[in-house]
């Protein structure tokens, strides 16, 4: 249990530091923001927590597939914020991204990933 307490509370940290730094810096945030903090703890909890190889090696592959298809989403974003504000926005990239998500999941399933 104690475990799953730091881990919560360090993930949680790392999003904390990435909105403080961006009141005070776009551009640094953003660089935070999109080093794979998160998958890089996902593999040392895995790791730490006694996963196979092959588990871990499956988690990084997944991860790459899962980041092409939420590209979109940060480059609409900038552009869709300027003309319909946050919300309207957020949610028009919410379903961009699940639709390229769709489209890489019917991508990829005949390469033997098996995806959702």
């Amino acid at each position: 249990m104690a475990f799953l307490i730091v881990k919560t509370l360090l993930t949680a940290v790392i999003i904390v530091i990435v909105t403080e730094v961006a009141k005070r810096s776009g551009p640094l945030a953003g660089l935070i923001a999109a080093m794979p903090l998160t998958s890089v703890l996902a593999l040392i909890w895995l790791y730490a927590e006694g996963a196979s190889v092959e588990k871990l090696g499956n988690h990084a592959a997944y991860t790459l597939i899962y980041v092409l298809p939420t590209l979109p989403m940060f480059a609409a974003f900038p552009f869709l914020i300027t003309r319909f504000g946050f919300w309207p926005s957020l949610l028009g990239c919410l379903l961009l991204t699940s639709v390229f998500v769709i489209l890489t999941h019917l991508a990829v399933r005949g390469y033997g990933f098996k995806l959702l």
